[in-house]
């Protein structure tokens, strides 16, 4: 029987590596799928072979795996991070030092001096390029191991073809020595590598963060009482004992005769259900009324919080094949420069040059191409605007994010919790004071989430004296106010027509109207987006009279009511087969699917925290208003990123035909690297800046 076999591969970068990893696993008898989760940097193999097949099969192509331990990802810090930080610290003192030291050079030594110089100069600069290149190093071998090449192939060889052309000169006496460029090679490339860590550094696989929504042991009713169980052992056909506030362990038919649960994770409705004997109740689903008992139809996998979960995975997989810009551009570029070096140093020995000279240009050449420029072109405006976007008061989690958020056409908007308030707000402008106050005692004496939020509205009021409080389980709480009988429930419960929430005082029934508030800064977000020329919909689980309500409010004109999970994701695929780079905006359960099957994504800071993790934006502030901004600075940031490559490809053009004709060393080589480098980080801090 095949089973889900999870490796993590911490090698893996870019789309190349996704398609490599999962054309090597298809091609193995007895793998029925294999998926790559980016993010993650682990594939999910189904397959009823070992562990061990899959890691030698990876290991074949250059991909070292390792069987996945799920609780030392839970605890796992920053290692690469810290490691790539660390590097780039040594590289830059290093570099400084050997600069240092190059001066005397620069300003006519000569002789021993000179030679004295470069020796303590190559003393500095072996051992640190040898620490500080190893993530290069590393790459680029995993990748000759199998006879492909990667843009680290070209930036390791001009790293170690500068250092040893350099200790040989050394060696040899000769008058130049470019360990200064190995170095700010090495400590270049390594910004560019830590800042494009640092993009993705903030991202979390939603589909793991839904299990916090499971109970983890369950009441299972024996002939004998009850016992306290895992959920793992449940099995099809066992009853089960949900307290009150406690969440259902998994699906199964209500054998009491009435209940009420929030399912509002799961559907986005914000009132609570009410159900009868034999209605269809979902893992994940908070009982709001008296102990109810629930015969188990669906355990572990097969319940529907966990079939979510799975379309989570498999929507963030897909959406992780996106190439990015840097992946593009990369394609082409590590195979030319190889061919043009070797181009150079084979034209130098045919014109009748020593093989000294001829490799002298070689390494020149491979210097002033190394892709430096390239590497930071994307990296550098990325993190320069997400830090604008941090001011601003959003958390972006994607290293994508950015440059799939200025694709989008259409904005799909949820309704509940994302353009509304969680907090219900009560119209209480026709009652008296000491109305108010009974209505916050008898709020006081109930869990159901109405009575809640009454007792939070009436915060500024002091409850009265009631006597004798109860609460009527689905129906409302009933008390006295001296000898006056009084009431907060269901309107049908108070004997008052139609439905809601009603306050009865003596003989007097007094309906309690309420709505959810928008939430701070939605008018204003939704007539920035329009002005910005976006498709926008919303798309809820919620009733259609309170859709169309909210809709109308807002000026919108296209809505979906009493939307399923299932259905928003394949709303958001049709809209992505249509071409419109959807964006979907949401908060809860019922938006998750959608949220990572989504081109972009963006999550109030108040979502479920499965739906924060699927998203690739977080709004950290309470108000929306700033949202028209996040995709203005995403495109900002795509052009000046296109301009950084404008500005590599044009240092390219002018720099590369005076290194093939001799009239650049490595050391000028370096130096025009460098400044090319510093010309495009100067570029990309201007994202952070104007409108």
């Amino acid at each position: 029987m095949a089973n889900a076999l999870p490796l993590s591969v911490p090698s893996v970068r870019c789309a190349a590596c996704i398609s490599a990893i999962e054309g090597q696993l298809s091609q193995i008898q007895g793998v029925i799928s294999a998926r790559v989760n980016l993010t993650l940097k682990r594939v999910q193999i189904v397959t009823d072979l070992p562990a061990s097949e899959m890691v030698e099969a990876l290991k074949e192509i250059g991909y070292d795996a390792f069987p996945l331990d799920a609780r030392a990802l839970a605890n796992d810090v920053d290692k690469e991070g810290r490691d790539l930080l660390m590097r780039m610290g040594v590289a830059g003192f290093a570099m400084m030092n050997v600069m240092l030291l190059s001066v005397a050079v620069w300003s006519g030594a000569s002789g021993a001096t000179r030679d004295l110089f470069h020796l303590i100069s190559a003393m500095i600069a072996i051992p640190m390029v040898l620490y500080a290149a190893q993530p290069f190093f590393r790459n680029a071998w995993s990748a000759l191991k199998v006879g492909r090449l990667n843009m680290d192939v070209p930036i390791s060889l001009a790293i170690i073809l500068a250092c040893g052309m350099s200790l040989f000169e050394t060696l040899m006496g000769g008058e130049h020595a470019y360990f200064d460029a190995a170095l700010s090679l090495t400590f270049f490339l390594l910004i560019g590598r830590y800042l494009e860590h640092r993009t993705r550094s903030a991202a979390h696989s939603a589909a793991k963060e839904l299990a916090a929504l499971e109970a983890h042991t369950a009441e299972r009713q024996t002939e004998t009482g009850s016992e306290t169980v895992p959920i793992e052992t449940l099995k099809v056909g066992d009853i089960v004992l949900v307290a009150s506030g406690m969440r259902v362990p998994a699906d199964g038919l209500l054998v009491t005769p009435e209940g009420i649960t929030d399912r509002s994770l799961l559907t986005g409705e914000s009132e609570p259900v009410s159900h009868a004997a034999f209605d269809q109740l979902h893992a994940g689903e908070i009982n709001l009324a008296g102990p109810i008992e629930v015969k188990v139809s669906a355990t572990g996998q097969d319940t529907r919080l966990h079939q979510i979960a799975r379309l989570v995975e498999t929507a963030e997989n897909a959406r992780n094949r996106y190439t990015s810009l840097a992946d593009r551009a990369a394609q082409i570029y590590a195979p030319a420069v190889h061919l043009l070096a070797l181009a150079t140093f084979v034209g130098w020995v045919i014109l009748g040059q020593d093989v000294r000279h001829a490799l002298n240009i070689a390494i020149a050449v491979l210097i002033i191409t190394c892709p430096c420029a390239l590497g930071l072109a994307v990296p550098a405006v990325s993190t320069a605007a997400i830090a604008r976007l941090y001011r601003l008061g959003f958390l972006v989690k994607s290293g994508t994010a950015l440059e799939r958020l200025a694709e989008v056409k259409t904005i799909v908007l949820d309704k509940t919790g994302t353009l509304t308030s969680p907090d219900f707000s009560f119209d209480l402008s026709d009652f008296g004071a000491m109305d108010l106050r009974i209505a916050k005692a008898l709020g006081q004496g109930s869990a159901h989430p109405l009575s809640q939020a009454l007792n939070k509205y009436l915060c500024d009021h002091s409850p009265a004296e009631l006597t004798d409080l109860r609460e009527v389980k689905g129906c409302g709480v009933a008390g006295f106010f001296g000898d006056t009988p009084v009431a907060l429930g269901k309107a049908e419960w108070l004997g008052a027509g139609g439905t809601g929430l009603c306050l009865k005082i003596g003989n007097e029934v007094q309906a309690l109207p309420f709505h959810e508030p928008l939430r701070t800064g939605v008018n204003d977000m939704v007539k920035g987006l329009q002005t910005s020329a976006f498709n926008l919909q919303i798309l809820s689980g919620d009733t259609e009279v309170k859709t169309y309500k909210l809709a109308n409010a807002l000026g919108l004109s296209r809505f979906s009511s009493k939307v399923s999970p299932e259905d928003k994701s394949a709303f958001i695929d049709d809209l992505s087969d249509q071409g419109h780079f959807p964006c979907m905006i949401g908060d809860g359960l019922n938006d998750t699917v959608a949220l990572a099957s989504a081109h972009a994504s963006i999550a109030p800071g108040t979502a479920l925290d499965a739906a924060r993790n699927a998203a690739d934006v977080i709004v950290i502030d309470d108000t929306m208003e700033k949202i028209p901004q996040v995709f203005k600075i995403a495109r900002k940031a795509v052009d000046l990123s296109r301009q950084n490559f404008g500005i590599a490809i044009a240092y390219n053009a002018v720099a590369v035909p005076i290194a093939i004709l001799g009239y650049a060393t490595p050391l000028a080589a370096a130096l025009a690297m460098s400044l090319s480098s510093i010309t495009v980080l100067i570029n990309a801090a201007r994202v952070g800046y104007g409108k």
